[in-house]
């Protein structure tokens, strides 16, 4: 006789969270690698979604042999107090035992509800969100970053900055002892990927006058329909992170949506009264805000706390985007798509508003034989240590980031150039990849671009061709 499933394992719940994973992947492949390519100029298309591709491959392997364990294993023992809740132990998470045993945070055991479903969809599942996070990071040094350089960067960072934050977050680890809360990756994510893109696009230096002057997009449907895939893939991105198919991980979808809603809208209003026109990019920007600074909040806060967090959210990023561009450090360094205004402050409002709108009676898991629900309070129903702890969190991680990302990538520098060379600024994707959009655009190292190839005849064909002499 045989049974399906191991005795753990709910179907609903396993299911649930590999479709939410599969949603959260087409944010990166295709979602963000074909907004990239519609809204860069059209020699960057190829490059920018190829820095995609690129990275969501990479992270996979990487995440896979040893990511994973050094975001949600166990601690790596670095010295006493809270430099043991830095880092997991980097391990491996592919031998047969591993992808069939029940999933398992080592340091949440016994705080949360055992998992329902086997290590393998949380590996999965985990992955989508390690591969999203350069992926975002790229849209800082867009038009100018050496391709070789990127290869190396992906992986090293996902390593040394990205799995540093999961643990310290999300594995049980430092931040989460304090009691700081990133409900889906405000922190995590978006702030990381928003300073270490910001810091990235000051060390690989500006984009060519001529791409900064006019960096119109060459696509903008497909810009949008990259931008829908993104939204609605959110919901794989705030709907699974319950780890359960609850009522918490449908509060999750509902706020993220309405967030979002609310936060286009008001974008959109801040266009048309503060520039006298809407745009579909502008709209696309206050979609991501939304998304993103809800991310930390969503299965936290109730519906009016959305609202308020995709307002809050919009109308700073849409400021600092519009009005403080031209000054200050905002002026210095050529953040190519913005992420310092969609990502980091974004998801900065959205995790420091958490610490303020948390709802208790938002229950994360239902407390059973005398055990308290599972839920957070944020300042405004009385817990005013939610608000601080989730200071301290962002503080730790846009320093840790933006530090380890300037030493990563000067290190790199060492190796191979971080810029492309003034010939493949000036070529874009026909000299770096050999390939364009443009049909009528020569291809490098081809002589002869629009001839037919010339042949050559055998000496027993050329011999039997009739003498053409007079």
């Amino acid at each position: 006789m045989y049974i399906p499933d191991p005795s753990y394992l709910q179907p609903g719940d396993n299911a649930w969270q590999m479709t939410a994973a599969t949603f959260v992947g087409l944010q990166s492949i295709p979602g963000l690698a074909i907004l990239y390519g519609g809204v860069v100029k059209k020699k960057w298309a190829i490059n920018s979604a190829m820095m995609a591709f690129y990275a969501f491959a990479v992270v996979l392997v990487t995440w896979s042999l040893w990511g994973f364990r050094m975001g949600f294993g166990n601690p790596l023992d670095l010295g006493p107090g809270w430099l043991s809740g830095i880092v997991g132990v980097p391990q491996p998470a592919l031998n047969a035992f591993m992808e069939q045993a029940q999933a398992n945070i080592p340091l949440l055991s016994g705080g949360m509800p055992g998992i329902r479903f086997p290590e393998s969809s949380m590996v999965y599942f985990q992955f989508v969100f390690a591969a999203i996070t350069p992926i975002i990071l790229a849209g800082g040094v867009l038009g100018r970053m050496n391709f070789k350089a990127w290869m190396l960067f992906v992986p090293i960072w996902s390593t040394l900055v990205y799995s540093v934050n999961a643990f310290m977050l999300w594995g049980g680890g430092w931040l989460a002892q304090l009691g700081a809360v990133d409900y889906s990756g405000g922190y995590v994510i978006h702030v990381a990927a928003g300073i270490s893109g910001f810091v990235a696009a000051a060390v690989v230096g500006p984009r060519i006058k001529a791409d900064r002057d006019s960096f119109n997009p060459n696509n903008l449907m497909m810009a949008m329909a990259g931008a829908g895939i993104l939204w609605l893939g959110w919901n794989g991105f705030n709907g699974g992170d319950p780890y359960f198919a609850n009522a918490d991980a449908s509060a999750a979808v509902l706020n993220t949506n309405l967030a979002t809603a609310v936060a286009l809208i008001a974008w959109l209003f801040m266009d048309m009264f503060g520039k006298g026109k809407a745009s579909l990019v502008g709209s696309i920007n206050g979609m991501v805000c939304g998304l993103v600074a809800i991310t930390p909040a969503a299965g936290y806060v109730n519906g009016y706390g959305a609202i308020i967090i995709g307002i809050v959210a919009t109308v700073i990023p849409w400021f600092t985007m519009n009005k403080m561009s031209t000054v200050g450090i905002f002026k210095k360094v050529d953040d190519t798509l913005g992420v310092i205004h969609t990502h980091a402050i974004a998801g900065a409002i959205g995790g420091l508003l958490t610490g303020l709108l948390a709802d208790p009676n938002i229950v994360e898991y239902i407390g059973t034989k005398g055990t308290a629900n599972s839920s957070v309070a944020g300042w405004f129903y009385g817990n005013p240590h939610q608000f601080w702890v989730q200071l301290i969190a962002l503080a730790v991680i846009v320093a840790y980031d933006g530090v380890l990302t300037f030493i990563i990538l000067k290190l790199i520098g060492l190796v191979v150039p971080l810029r492309l060379s003034d010939q493949a600024l000036q070529g874009g994707d026909r000299i770096i990849h050999g390939e364009t959009l443009d049909e009528d655009e020569p291809i490098p190292d081809d002589p002869h671009p629009q001839s037919p190839p010339h042949m050559i005849p055998s000496p027993a064909f050329a011999a039997a061709l009739p003498d053409s002499t007079p």
